[in-house]
């Protein structure tokens, strides 16, 4: 997707070059969530939870998740790359929910974007990596883009 910079679709074992990653200082975390283990809305907040040490009054609901991950204030840390591995798989039997968290995903991404400064272009403090087989990237970009569009008209 080219209208998120912060977003990549890569395929597994695809390879990004660092600097749309990683900042040149500051304190990086980085949280793999396992698509294959979300098969159901408890699971995804589960692996949030988890890997992304989300705080202790997390709401276990969509809202909450939205309001963790567009605030970060909670992770000390100054910069934070999300990676969904099989992301294709993330709560693939249910469409509707999967696009609540593509919607999610996308809205604290735009929240945390790329900024432009005098001295140049400087990393968010949130980047999305979505990886998935590479017979699967056309379609998820597809999908990923068709939220894009919903979130940026909202």
């Amino acid at each position: 997707m080219t209208t998120a910079p912060w977003l990549h679709v890569v395929a597994k074992q695809g390879a990004l070059p660092v600097d749309l990653l990683l900042t040149v200082t500051g304190r990086t975390y980085v949280a793999r969530l396992d698509g294959r283990e979300m098969r159901d809305t408890n699971a995804v907040f589960l692996q949030f939870y988890d890997k992304l040490r989300l705080p202790e009054y997390f709401g276990w609901n969509w809202n909450a998740l939205s309001d963790c991950l567009r605030d970060l204030t909670w992770l000390s840390v100054d910069h934070c790359v999300l990676i969904v591995e099989a992301a294709d798989e993330v709560l693939s039997g249910d469409p509707s929910e999967q696009r609540l968290l593509f919607n999610t995903l996308l809205r604290a991404g735009r929240r945390w974007s790329y900024t432009q400064r005098p001295e140049g272009i400087e990393l968010g403090r949130l980047v999305i990596v979505m990886s998935c087989d590479a017979p699967s990237v056309p379609s998820l970009r597809e999908r990923l883009q068709s939220c894009w569009e919903e979130t940026a008209s909202s």
